[in-house]
Order: structure tokens, then C-alpha cells, then sequence
């Protein structure tokens, strides 16, 4: 049965007024707007519900037996929609965000634990993922919005960049090229380099950084968190270029002085290339005030670093 909310409220009107005007005044309808609704709700229901008269309107046994289903069912429904409705100004609930590995390791903690501190009743549940499954989990509406590095094929999404970030050399500090305050680009050509594999937002614009520059080098291994790339350096198995988010503020600077033999260094590329860290969601569907909150918290995080 197709039955509207609003047949079921004017009905309901007129049953407690016995009155179709009075009833309109409490529902701000017209008076033949609401004998027009219980007049359908008498249709899809195949009963009668009200005797009419000139004088007054009464129930019949069907039109009793309805009011106080219907009485209770609505009051129900009411109270359910102000509670919900109570989230956006209590700050309640849970809120699902998807983030690729780069950014949930050294983006994510923060926004987490200042969510904690500024929104306690805010649950913000985070989901760590490679970029294409961040962007499925966000079509397929599992998240409430994702965390991602510059997409390609984003028509169906709406994206608000909330951070630039270059990219940096990481290599031994024992490396030659550690011991300049910046390199080209041009000078990693014939290098072993240790990659974030094509799962990654990024690998896609490292590799035409390296292309753009003429610098030919040779992929040794392609892994798919930074942590594996550090370690790696560690033990020897070439360079790598990371985004600048991941590197330890301590492997930014010359060091002076002795370095330990798995110490690593960081070094700014030049010219600069940059990867734009994005918020997204459907592009059709308005976030809920809960994680529109979130998603505003996570753009103030990134705009201090």
C-alpha cells in the first residue's frame, strides 16, 4: 500500500478534532487538502474510515482501530527523528573515514586524537587502505568520506584539496648525495631506487617527475608502505623518493659529525613537484552535520602542518 506520512497525520488531525477546517488549521493545509488526504488513505486502505455529516465528523470501527495504532507508530516516529536530528548538535556518533597508508600513518593520528579532545562523542573510525580501494570504499558508500592523494577519473566525486606536499630524496647518510642541501632530479638518473609501488597515489607522479627530468633510473624493489622503503635504505638496497609527510624532521638538516651506518638522510628536490592531498565524497551526497564536523576537524589539521 502506497500510504503517505502526511495522509496518516491529517487523518489523525481530523479524528482528534472531528473537524476537516480545524484539522487544517493544525496541519497548515487547506480544508479540501485535507479531506483530499484522508480521502486517498480511505482508498489505499479499502475501508472507510470517517462518517461525514453537515454537522460533525465521527470514527467509524476502522478509523478507532487506526487512531491508536497510528498514534502510537507516529509519536515512535517522532521521537526517533528528534534524536537523530539531536546528533548534529550533541556532536554523537561514529563517522567512517578512508585513508592510503602515507596518510593514515602520518596524517590520520593527529586528526584522530584531536578529535578525541574536541569532539569526545565523536567516534572517528579509520579505515587503512591502498588509494583504489579508499576510492571504491567511498563510491560504495562503506565510509562517509575517504582521504586520498590527487585522483585520476574523479567525475563522480567532490574533492577539496586540504594540503601540498612535495616530494624529497631519502638515502644513506653516508650517500654522496647526502651531503648536499638540495638535489635535482637530474641527479638521481642511473640510481637504484626503492618506490612505492602503483597502489599508491603517488607513484604515479614520482614516475613523471623522474620522465619529466631525464631521470632514467633503475627500480629496484616497489613496496607499498614507507616504513619497507626506510628499511631498506637501511640495509643498503639503493635511494627512494617519498613524500615530504613521511620523513622524520631529524633527516631533514646536514647532520654534523659521525653518522651510524643505517642512519638515513632527507633532501629537498628541486625543481619542486608537489602531490595534493584531498578529501573526498560522493559527489551527489551531502555529508551528515556529524561528519561534516569530522571532515572540517581533518582540514584544520592539515592546514598546520
Amino acid at each position: 500500500m502506497n500510504i503517505s506520512l502526511r495522509q496518516l497525520r491529517a487523518f489523525l488531525a481530523v479524528a482528534e478534532s472531528r473537524n476537516f477546517s480545524r484539522a487544517g488549521e493544525l496541519m497548515a493545509l487547506t480544508q479540501p487538502a485535507v479531506s483530499r488526504n484522508v480521502t486517498e488513505l480511505e482508498q489505499a486502505l479499502g475501508v472507510q474510515l470517517l462518517h461525514r455529516t453537515t454537522r460533525e465528523v465521527e470514527l467509524t470501527d476502522a478509523g478507532r482501530l487506526l487512531q491508536g495504532h497510528a498514534t502510537r507508530v507516529l509519536d515512535a516516529l517522532d521521537e526517533c527523528l528528534l534524536e537523530v536530528s539531536g546528533l548534529a548538535t550533541q556532536r554523537l556518533g561514529k563517522v567512517r573515514v578512508a585513508s592510503s597508508p602515507t596518510l593514515s600513518a602520518h596524517l590520520m593520528p593527529r586528526c584522530i586524537a584531536r578529535c578525541r579532545e574536541q569532539a569526545p562523542g565523536i567516534e572517528l573510525l579509520l579505515l587503512d587502505r591502498i588509494q583504489s580501494d579508499v576510492l571504491q570504499s567511498v563510491r560504495s558508500g562503506e565510509v562517509d568520506f575517504g582521504v586520498v592523494i590527487d585522483p585520476q577519473g574523479r567525475d563522480d566525486l567532490h574533492c577539496e584539496t586540504i594540503l601540498s606536499e612535495p616530494f624529497c630524496l631519502v638515502c644513506p647518510a653516508t650517500h654522496r648525495l647526502a651531503r648536499k642541501r638540495q638535489v635535482a632530479w637530474s641527479d638521481l638518473a642511473g640510481q637504484p631506487l626503492v618506490l612505492l609501488d602503483h597502489a599508491s597515489g603517488s607513484r604515479r607522479l614520482i614516475d613523471a617527475a623522474l620522465q619529466a627530468h631525464d631521470a632514467e633510473a633503475a627500480v629496484v624493489q616497489e613496496v607499498g608502505h614507507t616504513t619497507t622503503i626506510f628499511c631498506m635504505l637501511q640495509a643498503g638496497l639503493g635511494l627512494s623518493v617519498v613524500p615530504e609527510l613521511a620523513v622524520p624532521q631529524a633527516w631533514r638538516t646536514p647532520a654534523s659529525g659521525a653518522t651510524t651506518p643505517d642512519a638515513l638522510a632527507s633532501r629537498p628536490l628541486l625543481p619542486r613537484v608537489q602531490r595534493d592531498i584531498m578529501l573526498v565524497r560522493r559527489r551527489q551526497r551531502e555529508l551528515s552535520p556529524v561528519a561534516q564536523s569530522v571532515w572540517d576537524l581533518i582540514r584544520g589539521e592539515a592546514g598546520q602542518l
